[in-house]
């Protein structure tokens, strides 16, 4: 089967090299390089974690998530994960960490309570009088998402894809499954498959209705030389407590100290506007970290990188088959810890036809 694929973050790369394995002729269209720096799969490291608040669904696909990483490292000969463990931090009850923890117990997942002097003696960068409790997961951390893009390229070159970087889709048939290119050449196969991500709504506007595009940043920091070490050797945090949706990722492997949060996040229309940080926006970013982190005048912003995620209303993956093509989006501020075994499941849908089982599956419905 001949299988065109419009976007090379995760989802798209994940498809592509599952589609390989089964022995179909892959070409893979990317509008900008491999890994895109403004693609909501970009940025160098990405969090993974079993933690998933009140979506067990989401929380219970885990381990299918963590296996198809594993198939991926195999094929690729190289891990690109660092199993650091994920940190939570409880400022106040019903807080967004209190309700991680509580699906960690739902789910009967352990990890270890941390009281705050104790969590604080192992991360002094914490400030202990500022939180009620803290939990370390042991399993999780941080997958290094701009090395997992170049080695999955490679790969997919030597087995034959057909990759075309720079390359710009215009417009979209979906009964025939063939796309019109930048220089007004057409393109036509058996099955299209669409991982654009916020670009989706240039080819499928009627999908405004379900897809919503959002901008947001991350923030790298430079901490005080005497909390370098901490830092180093701490784990991933999925969130800061509060409201403010924080999270960290350590410097791993020199990869930076990273900030985010999704207060941050504001809605946009154009997925290519807006893409240079606002004077300021990095400290902005900073300041939603003190409570907990001590210290924040000591941090230096670094850099900012501006992202585009699409959503849905309830943060759900989606996928809708027109005629010949699949669309999928597998976003919503979570997607990128399932990417390998996204990829795998649309496959298996192409082949199968079984539209409905992939989209129960990306919804966290299937039981």
């Amino acid at each position: 089967m001949r299988v065109t694929i419009v976007g090379a973050g995760i989802a798209g790369l994940s498809t592509a090299w599952s589609l390989a394995k089964l022995g179909h002729d892959i070409t893979l269209i990317e509008q900008g390089s491999i890994p895109n720096p403004l693609a909501a799969s970009g940025d160098r490291h990405r969090m993974i974690r079993r933690a998933y608040g009140d979506a067990d669904g989401y929380a219970r696909n885990m381990a299918e998530a963590f296996d198809s990483w594993d198939l991926l490292w195999n094929d690729l000969g190289v891990s690109h994960y660092a199993n650091c463990g994920v940190l939570g931090i409880s400022q106040f009850a019903g807080d967004g960490a209190d309700g991680f923890r509580a699906g960690l117990d739902r789910m009967a997942f352990d990890y270890e309570r941390l009281e705050p002097d104790e969590a604080a003696r192992r991360y002094p960068f914490l400030d202990p009088a500022t939180f009620r409790y803290a939990y370390l997961d042991h399993e999780g951390g941080a997958l290094f998402s701009e090395r997992i893009a170049r080695d999955m390229k490679a790969w997919l070159k030597m087995r034959g894809a057909d990759i075309r970087t720079h390359t710009k889709v215009l417009s979209v048939d979906p009964h025939t499954a063939s796309v019109r290119l930048d220089d007004n050449s057409f393109l036509r196969a058996d099955r299209l498959v669409v991982t654009a991500g916020a670009w989706t709504l240039q080819l499928f506007p009627a999908l405004a209705e379900t897809l919503m595009t959002f901008r947001n940043a991350v923030a790298y920091m430079e901490p005080p030389a005497d909390l370098e070490e901490a830092w180093v050797n701490a784990p991933a945090i999925l969130d800061i407590g509060g409201a403010s949706d924080g999270y960290v990722i350590p410097p791993l492997d020199g990869l930076g100290l990273k900030f985010g949060a999704g207060i941050h996040k504001v809605h946009a229309l154009d997925p290519e506007a807006d893409r240079t940080a606002a004077p300021g926006e990095g400290d902005s970013i900073r300041r939603l970290f003190a409570p907990p982190l001590r210290r924040l005048g000591d941090y230096t912003v670094s850099e900012v990188k501006t992202c585009m995620y699409t959503f849905t209303a309830d943060s759900r993956f989606f996928s809708k088959r027109i005629g010949n093509t699949l669309v999928v989006s597998a976003c919503s501020g979570h997607g990128y810890k399932f990417g390998a075994a996204i990829g795998r499941r649309v496959a298996h849908a192409l082949e199968s036809d079984e539209d409905a089982m992939l989209a129960r599956w990306l919804k966290a419905e299937m039981v």
